[in-house]
């Protein structure tokens, strides 16, 4: 398989159908020699995202702002207040008070771009699911694992 085209799938089974539209047209990608699998994609020297063993995408905040264009992909992300952008800009977690809005399709232990203003300035894995994000006032929502501060430092 192509694997433009194995890209596009990936990103219409995990974000929605229709997503992949808005991946950007000259992209890099790096193979695994061993086995020859995709294992790191770039646009213009800025990495976008790398394929898990599993069969997921982890996503950088770039990415997810690329992303943000379709409207189906929101559907996918975390909106924070503002008490807490600065803290999570810097790599720290999203706890469940702090949660604005949630999308309905985020999963426990998916990928979640965290927006602030629809301006993407983190992504993480979800910890719990989205009805709990938004009535929980205790716990973690969000673990971060890329911010603008490690995106900006590189």
């Amino acid at each position: 398989m192509d694997p433009i085209t194995k890209l596009k799938c990936t990103v219409d089974a995990l974000f929605g159908n229709g997503v992949s539209k808005n991946l950007p047209k000259n992209l890099d990608i790096t193979f695994s020699r061993k086995n020859g699998r995709i294992r790191e994609v770039y646009h213009d020297g800025q990495l976008l995202c790398t394929l898990r063993i599993d069969g997921g995408l982890a996503i950088s905040p770039y990415f997810a702002q690329i992303l943000l264009k379709n409207k189906k992909f929101k559907q996918n992300c975390v909106e924070i207040d503002d008490d807490s952008r600065p803290f999570v800009a810097d790599g720290k977690s999203v706890f469940c008070k702090h949660v604005v809005w949630a999308g309905k399709n985020i999963l426990i232990g998916a990928d979640v771009p965290v927006l602030h203003q629809n301006k993407v300035i983190a992504v993480g894995r979800a910890i719990v699911n989205p009805k709990m994000m938004m009535e929980l006032k205790r716990g973690v929502a969000v673990k971060v694992r890329d911010s603008l501060k490690s995106s900006l430092e590189e």
